[in-house]
């Protein structure tokens, strides 16, 4: 009698192959995110690139036009947005260390218990609280400049994301037809078509939703700040509607440095941008966030922050930022699973699109 049955050796062979496969993501992790953001970015521009291609009779040349624009968008906004963000920039760079000193020695407490009006001992206070944590308030200082520095050094992936995302936009189609070739049932390759086809629409609509948000962040936040005339206003919005692509901890994150910077500088209205950053998540987050993304992702929030702190764990900042798409992606594979069972045991079901629940044939 053989020690296994076929059953359990195909169940052995099928969990190694899974085992190998994740392993190996693993270890391919940053080639994988530079392919993941090129997906991303050719998704993003594919719309434009669709309705070029028949005016200039060849998707070639649709992309190389496309893409001289995007070149020449960007250098114009640099020329004229550029040297104002470097400016600010530079200033706030240059005066990080002298604001970090003031409050690890607790001189930033009498400043701000001065320019308020506190009473003496809410003001040493502070200053003893800021004194006593002067290691941990600069540990936390450094872990941060780490972890801009760990992002500063995927700049590479500016270069390389167009060029990758150029192969994607011109052979899709044939890359597409590569994978439902490796089945070969009727049924599988209904499994794969529908897969390809909700994972198109799923990450379609939440690059161009994330794109609209992140535009709106920064639009609202450099209104608000410039009229209020915060320091470093630009860079601030700027930073803010940067942080919108990343979901959960980037608004947060953007809250704390547009609030720190603005109490560190001494403005003095930091209130108004403490009420404004409340009500502007409250309407991004239950009025725009809704109807601009609409049910694109269908996460439940446990699941959205599971996959949020595993990308932490997986990839850093760029992990965090994939793991919103990359769960859906793992939900509508789930999903078009449980329909191809469900048509192997009882037969044909109704048509399933993404974001319908499976039901049988009534």
């Amino acid at each position: 009698m053989p020690l296994l049955d076929t059953r359990t050796t195909r169940v052995l062979f099928t969990v190694l192959v899974f085992a190998l496969a994740l392993g190996f993501l693993y270890v391919a992790r940053q080639t994988l995110i530079a392919f993941l953001f090129a997906i991303f970015f050719a998704y993003l521009v594919d719309p434009a690139v669709s309705r070029m291609e028949g005016l200039l009779r060849g998707r070639g040349r649709a992309i190389a036009a496309i893409y001289l624009l995007i070149v020449v968008l960007l250098v114009a906004f640099f020329f004229v947005v550029g040297p104002q963000i470097g400016r600010q920039s530079e200033r706030l760079a240059k005066s990080i260390p002298e604001l970090l000193e003031k409050v690890g020695s607790g001189q930033i407490a009498t400043q701000i218990g001065t320019d308020r009006g506190w009473n003496r001992k809410s003001t040493a206070e502070l200053e003893h609280f800021l004194r006593d944590h002067r290691d941990t308030l600069t540990h936390l200082a450094q872990q941060a400049g780490i972890k801009v520095a760990e992002v500063a050094k995927q700049a590479w992936l500016l270069v390389l994301v167009p060029i990758l995302a150029a192969f994607f936009l011109k052979d899709a189609r044939n890359f597409s037809q590569v994978l439902l070739s490796f089945a070969t049932a009727r049924p599988q390759r209904e499994f794969v078509a529908g897969v390809l086809d909700d994972m198109n629409q799923m990450l379609a609509h939440f690059i161009r939703a994330q794109l609209i948000l992140a535009a709106m962040s920064l639009l609202s936040y450099g209104i608000f700040l410039a009229a209020l005339g915060v320091p470093y206003w630009l860079v601030l919005a700027t930073a803010g509607g940067m942080m919108e692509f990343i979901p959960v901890v980037g608004p947060l994150v953007a809250a704390v440095v547009i609030l720190g910077v603005s109490l560190l500088m001494g403005f003095a209205h930091w209130y108004y941008v403490l009420i404004f950053l409340a009500a502007w998540r409250l309407v991004q987050d239950y009025v725009v966030s809704p109807r601009v993304m609409g049910k694109s992702m269908e996460l439940h929030p446990l699941a959205a922050i599971f996959g949020v702190l595993a990308g932490a764990e997986i990839a850093g900042v760029l992990g965090v930022y994939l793991s919103i798409p990359v769960m859906a992606s793992l939900r509508i594979v789930w999903r078009r699973w449980r329909l191809y069972a469900e048509k192997r045991r009882f037969g044909p079901l109704n048509e399933y699109s993404f974001g319908a629940e499976i039901s049988p044939r009534k």
